[in-house]
């Protein structure tokens, strides 16, 4: 495993992390033995950087990470999330009652006296442009309650923002093969701030594991279920934005540069690793065989200038009319 600096923490993290939103809820059937294994299983492999939010099957993605780091010896960060909790969604509902109450409900599930990584969960793009939010988290680092604190974004807009606030570590940001709008203005902008980058949606929503096809269904309790066509609010996160059949036809183009024995994922990973201002890369898993895949992709040797290039003419000819101008 190879690791790399997350912000101006100090922190050197695994460049292929993990995401435990699969094993809270919303991806379809979960079994906590299997969710337990899998991250047991990355850890043993050099995984030391794990995100999660207080969403994620109301906490129980954080409690399962609480059972697992009892177990373990090896420094492990935990990145967790607060905000989605609110009902309705608004930016109002960013205020320090709130974000404290988030917090120590976090602090139970994780059984810890002090969060490593809180981040505003996606919040409304109006919280950006509110001080106050950011001053409430400066609060909580100094009453000792999180270490660290960064954003979850929707929107390259929402992240060049946020990393105005001085404090912000981090900006965890959809990037992958059909989302390529980050690597442009932003990245360099984290760069020269020295914000860490979190690659989240990687395998945009599973698209680009290669393993789907017209004929893939979900299960009622997957989240992609209602958001095949497009029609859900939530558009930009599943499948990245992109119609179902295009993306289909992306992916069948993009496997010819698959290596060999290697697998499409593992491709579309280790292209997200080529950019040096991402931190890491937070595929999710809900299996230890998954955990492996997932992490084995850094093994692979660096992508050509020509595969490099493939992927963009792909983009630019296939997915950027639908989503380059969105987010």
């Amino acid at each position: 495993m190879r690791y790399r600096e997350l912000g101006r923490t100090g922190w050197q993290v695994s460049e292929v992390s993990f995401g435990a939103w699969a094993i809270g809820s919303a991806w379809g059937p979960v079994d906590d033995r299997e969710s337990i294994a899998a991250l047991h299983r990355a850890i043993d492999l050099g995984v030391n950087f794990i995100d999660t939010a207080d969403v994620y099957g109301d906490g129980h993605s954080e409690q399962l990470i609480a059972r697992v780091l009892k177990e373990r010896s090896e420094e492990v960060f935990v990145a967790t999330k607060a905000g989605r909790r609110l009902d309705p969604h608004t930016a109002d509902g960013y205020n320090a009652d709130n974000l404290t109450r988030f917090i120590e409900r976090s602090l139970r599930n994780l059984e810890t006296d002090c969060l490593d990584l809180v981040q505003l969960h996606c919040p409304p793009t109006e919280v950006y442009y509110r001080p106050e939010v950011f001053g409430a988290l400066d609060d909580l680092v100094a009453a000792g309650k999180i270490r660290y604190y960064g954003v979850s974004v929707e929107k390259v807009e929402e992240a060049l923002k946020a990393i105005e606030y001085p404090n912000v570590q981090s900006v965890q940001i959809i990037f992958n093969m059909f989302r390529l709008r980050p690597s442009e203005l932003f990245f360099q902008e984290a760069i020269r701030r020295k914000v860490g980058i979190l690659a989240r949606v990687p395998l945009a929503s599973g698209l680009l594991t290669g393993k789907m096809t017209r004929q893939t269904t979900f299960s009622p309790d997957d989240h992609r279920n209602f958001n095949r066509y497009g029609e859900s609010f939530d558009r930009g996160e599943t499948f990245s934005g992109v119609d179902y059949e295009t993306g289909l036809q992306a992916v069948e183009e993009l496997r010819t540069l698959v290596p060999e024995n290697a697998t499409m994922a593992q491709l579309a990973l280790r292209w997200i690793l080529m950019f040096e201002a991402v931190t890491c890369v937070i595929p999710g898993a809900k299996r230890p065989s998954q955990a492996e895949d997932n992490i084995h992709a850094a093994d692979l040797p660096p992508l050509t200038e020509t595969q490099m290039a493939k992927v963009r003419e792909v983009y630019d000819r296939l997915i950027r009319e639908q989503v380059h101008h969105r987010w």
